[in-house]
């Protein structure tokens, strides 16, 4: 199956590429998990993170906000002593803040999608050149949730969200999931 220059032949990659990245997805739940993971994924490749996306599940209370947005240091600190996950203080320490924000803003999953207008932008691009790491959409999405408190929410994070979750269609023209996401 022709797939996106991105993606290797990692079984977890191939299965993340085919099933789940560029589909539209409006569940609070799993757009609230994947901010999160883009933003532990800060300075690493996204493989790293799915393989520790099951155990982040496991000791993130499935990535519920309201039992995060109460993790207390303490509980910060004894998941930095768990070597299946990105032990980073400041993204632990973000994960919380960012459920606290979550929780503050009415109707997040609708507000995330205003930034493409509520429907997905389909591109049309022939090849990595012509993918942008950044586009006035995330720098939008970016400043909107700093200001609402988030924290680990950068241009290029924002972006990579915005693909991972359907709000932006970047899979290439010669992808197989292209065909069928523009169906």
């Amino acid at each position: 199956m022709p797939r996106c220059f991105w993606c290797t032949d990692d079984p977890l990659y191939q299965a993340y590429h085919d099933q789940e990245w560029g589909t539209p997805q409006r569940d609070p739940a799993l757009l609230f998990e994947m901010l999160l993971l883009e933003g532990f994924q800060a300075g690493l490749s996204w493989i790293t993170v799915l393989r520790k996306r099951e155990r982040y599940r496991e000791v993130l209370h499935g990535f519920d906000p309201v039992q995060l947005a109460a993790m207390s240091d303490e509980r910060i600190e004894a998941l930095m002593l768990d070597a299946g996950i990105i032990r980073n203080r400041l993204k632990l320490k973000a994960a919380r803040r960012n459920a606290q924000a979550w929780l503050a803003v009415d109707n997040p999953a609708r507000w995330l999608w205003s930034f493409v207008g509520g429907e997905p932008k389909i591109n049309h691009f022939k090849g990595r050149s012509e993918v942008p790491a950044v586009t006035e959409e995330a720098k939008a999405m970016s400043k909107a949730l700093q200001k609402a408190g988030f924290t680990f929410v950068g241009p290029t994070i924002c972006y990579a969200f915005m693909q991972a979750t359907g709000m932006v269609m970047d899979h290439t023209t010669d992808c197989d999931r292209y065909a069928a996401l523009l169906r």
